[in-house]
């Protein structure tokens, strides 16, 4: 095994058993085991509610006993709010998903436990545990469906696996324009800025060209980028002549006209 099982003690609504196998596909997740569900199994509306997920679905194991569910397993927590009167250590699910990594890469088999939706897990299921997973909901309302705390707790466990972002979504899709590029773009603006008296007094021109610069280069503008900000300064100083313009054309009027 490589990851934990998800195991559902007594579920009852095939759409939550549904819902719960696309968390599970989500996160990386796959062996599902359910303990005695209320309407047996397969479900048909299980499977809509998976929105493709399906193969955790198709592979799911059914089991008449708890103790035949977790039979092979060497680390099993339960996951609840209540602690049932047990001396068992509890954790957060980010604290029991290092454990559970820890106890995979020593070839260990693991699992997770999650009660049935109307009375969760009983004090007899807890003791078969090793521990208990307790999320850390506000106290003015404890109450997660079924698929939201196998959700948060599979998260937990995924951060383990792969805690960055995707590629796609860490760097820009299109490739960083090349330094002619830039250089044309920079020194496009810096001569509208001068023409603008941006860059004064002039002897601290050399280090605001350089601000300038390295604020943009951090941004690994790609050749589109580039093409869409050179668009904006020449906008920009054309908007400019137009106004200066119009100011001259304002002094070269007599004073009587420009009263009518």
């Amino acid at each position: 095994m490589t990851a934990p099982v998800v195991i559902l003690n007594e579920p009852q609504l095939a759409e939550n058993i549904g819902a719960v196998a696309r968390v599970m596909a989500n996160f990386g997740l796959s062996d599902l085991r359910l303990v005695r569900p209320r309407d047996g199994w397969p479900q048909e509306r299980a499977w809509p509610s998976a929105s493709g997920a399906d193969w955790p679905l198709d592979n799911a194991k059914v089991f008449d006993r708890l103790e035949e569910a977790v039979a092979d397993l060497r680390l099993v927590y339960a996951t609840t709010a209540r602690s049932r009167g047990t001396q068992l250590p509890v954790l957060t699910p980010r604290e029991a998903t290092a454990n559970l990594h820890e106890a995979v890469a020593a070839g260990q088999g693991v699992g997770i436990l999650f009660g049935g939706e109307r009375a969760g897990l009983e004090t007899d299921d807890i003791a078969l545990c090793h521990g208990i997973v307790t999320i850390p909901v506000d106290e003015r309302f404890r109450s997660l469906n079924l698929a939201q705390a196998v959700a948060l707790t599979a998260y937990e466990w995924r951060l383990g696996v792969a805690d960055r972002p995707r590629e796609a979504f860490a760097v820009n899709v299109d490739e960083p324009a090349d330094m002619e590029t830039l250089v044309g773009f920079y020194e496009q603006l810096e001569g509208e800025l001068d023409a603008a008296g941006f860059f004064h007094p002039p002897e601290k021109r050399p280090s605001m060209v350089r601000n300038l610069r390295i604020s943009l280069g951090r941004s690994r503008l790609t050749d589109q980028e580039v093409r869409t900000w050179r668009g904006v300064v020449t906008a920009l100083s054309k908007g400019r002549g137009r106004v200066l313009e119009k100011l001259a054309r304002q002094r070269a009027v007599p004073k009587n006209e420009t009263d009518e």
